[in-house]
């Protein structure tokens, strides 16, 4: 059996709505009378990019939370594909940005647990320095609160450091789903496809 050098494939147990394509897409050649409901979407823990294929006569809002794991799902009858950001609809490439944001809000303790721990990535660079609008005295004032006295929340981080990380997470894990980097903090998954 061959072994790999990353852990266990993760799969994802609920998506968020980006885009919801009642007749699928436009440039599809089947006919309209024939075409199956199709929903773009944002995985909430591995924020993978996906297509899937709803049940009969169900349709979805957008930025609606979908259960998409094991067992029996409401909506979703099954995951068409993977997608990259570029194969977003413009739709999904706006709605993305606020889905992430609802992500991350639903896991709030996993991401104030990653600034209360997060490390140098090199000797010149601090991951902390990877998140839009973060530069060393910010990074340095973060550090300094945080072992005084661990994080407990996005509003408490805020409350001390004076900068909304909340914002800075979603736009980064943005960038990271948008293109290639040379370091990824959030989106382990696109790390991967890329070695």
């Amino acid at each position: 059996m061959k072994k790999h050098g990353h852990k266990k494939r993760k799969f994802e147990n609920y998506a968020y709505i980006l885009d919801f394509l009642e007749y699928g897409h436009t440039d599809d050649n089947i006919p309209l009378h024939q075409r199956k409901a199709i929903a773009q979407a944002f995985g909430e823990e591995q924020f993978v990019l996906m297509e899937m294929a709803l049940k009969d006569n169900k349709t979805v809002e957008l930025a609606e939370r979908v259960y998409i794991g094991k067992g029996k799902r409401n909506k979703i009858d099954h995951i068409i594909k993977m997608l990259t950001y570029d194969e977003l609809t413009p739709t999904a490439k706006t709605e993305l940005f606020y889905v992430i944001k609802e992500a991350i809000m639903k896991n709030e303790k996993r991401f104030i647990n990653f600034i209360n721990k997060c490390g140098p990535i090199t000797t010149r660079l601090h991951s902390l320095q990877l998140l839009p609008g973060i530069g060393k005295t910010v990074m340095w004032k973060i550090i300094e609160e945080r072992e005084l006295k661990p994080f407990e929340s996005f509003e408490d981080i805020e409350k001390r450091v004076h900068r909304d990380l909340l914002n800075s997470i979603a736009k980064r894990i943005e960038e990271e789903l948008k293109e290639p980097q040379k370091y990824y903090l959030f989106v382990k998954w696109k790390a991967y496809q890329e070695q």
